[in-house]
């Protein structure tokens, strides 16, 4: 059978085109394909966690941390705000400032601390499910048991020192697994302390200043498992880092890691810190939490300044559960929130 010129010049030209066709499918499929199974995860917040009971808010999240089980205490001043004048009453908050929230429902499971505390300030939980506290007007640590039975008070109740039994508005406390505990001392003095397991006072180091071991305003302590010494230097925008006796190691200071007021540390290593912006008189300001590497530098950030879902007006403590969960506590905002990996 014979073909002409014009019918074969027909079929090569059919058969490049659809040669070319194919080969672009097979290309941005590729892509395509490429780009769902490796996106970019990121955190992203649980919205209806958690549940208060009808006609409940809670007041100024002050301290947050997760217990053996992945449930939240929440330490809050329920009605109270911090006054305009700086002049902090001792008279006890008549409502309880302790909450528990199921970590996976949001569910109140307990509260309590009712006509105890002035000022609430930083919660830290120890390998016991123990709850410590510091309350900044009161002047004292407390160790409470899970259910809120007071176990051990340091300080002098409502007396300000720089001694050795004294605190200035201590900021928050953490727990080595020999049970001598860190304090962070704080707004007016400028100090960690170390006490042994019974409250006796062991060590302290820190004076006011920006160089290496020196402080503006301890904000917050916490410890890694390796037993180092993480306390967020809330007014000179960074976080020092040190042996447990005090022995300087390093800083992470940056753009992206903001201003830190509370750090908390991941079963990965990895840090995570609050950053609750620098304040201004008039908005727009910052605020977020920071993923942070044992470098120091940033993984990432997630949420931002505002007052919907997901956003902070100051996030002002953060904590991490082992299922990877992170918990956010907004002190003007009057609340905390719940953030997971994107996938979950």
């Amino acid at each position: 059978m014979g073909y002409s010129r014009q019918s074969l010049f027909s079929n090569a030209k059919a058969v490049f085109f659809a040669t070319i066709t194919a080969a672009i499918l097979l290309f941005t499929g590729s892509t395509s394909s490429q780009s769902q199974v490796a996106p970019k995860l990121g955190y992203h917040v649980v919205h209806g966690w958690p549940v208060l009971p009808e006609g409940r808010v809670l007041g100024s999240v002050a301290g947050c941390a997760v217990d053996s089980h992945d449930n939240v205490f929440v330490f809050h001043r329920n009605e109270r705000t911090w006054p305009d004048s700086d002049e902090l009453s001792t008279v006890p908050i008549a409502l309880p400032t302790v909450t528990l929230f199921d970590g996976r429902t949001g569910q109140v499971l307990a509260e309590w601390g009712e006509n105890r505390f002035a000022m609430p300030h930083g919660l830290s939980v120890d390998r016991k499910d123990n709850v410590w506290v510091t309350d900044v007007a009161l002047q004292q640590v407390f160790e409470f048991s899970h259910d809120g039975k007071l176990l051990l008070s340091v300080g002098e109740r409502g007396v300000a020192g720089n001694d050795s039994v004294h605190f200035n508005r201590p900021t928050e406390v953490a727990v080595a697994p020999d049970n001598t505990f860190f304090v962070s001392d704080g707004y007016i003095n400028t100090r960690v302390m170390k006490f042994s397991p019974t409250g006796a006072f062991l060590s302290q180091w820190g004076t006011k200043g920006n160089g290496p071991g020196q402080f503006d305003l301890p904000h917050s302590v916490t410890l890694d498992q390796m037993g180092r010494v993480y306390v967020s230097d809330r007014s000179n925008g960074r976080v020092q880092i040190f042996e447990s006796n005090g022995k300087y190691i390093g800083e992470w200071k940056s753009k992206d890691i903001g201003r830190p007021y509370d750090v908390a540390i991941g079963l990965d290593g990895k840090a995570f810190s609050a950053d609750g912006g620098d304040q201004p008189q008039a908005p727009p300001d910052r605020s977020g939490a920071v993923v942070v590497l044992a470098d120091g530098s940033v993984e990432e950030r997630f949420g931002r300044w505002g007052n919907y879902d997901g956003q902070f007006q100051l996030a002002h403590c953060i904590a991490v559960a082992t299922d990877g969960s992170v918990y956010v506590g907004d002190i003007k905002g009057g609340r905390i929130q719940k953030f997971v990996r994107d996938g979950k």
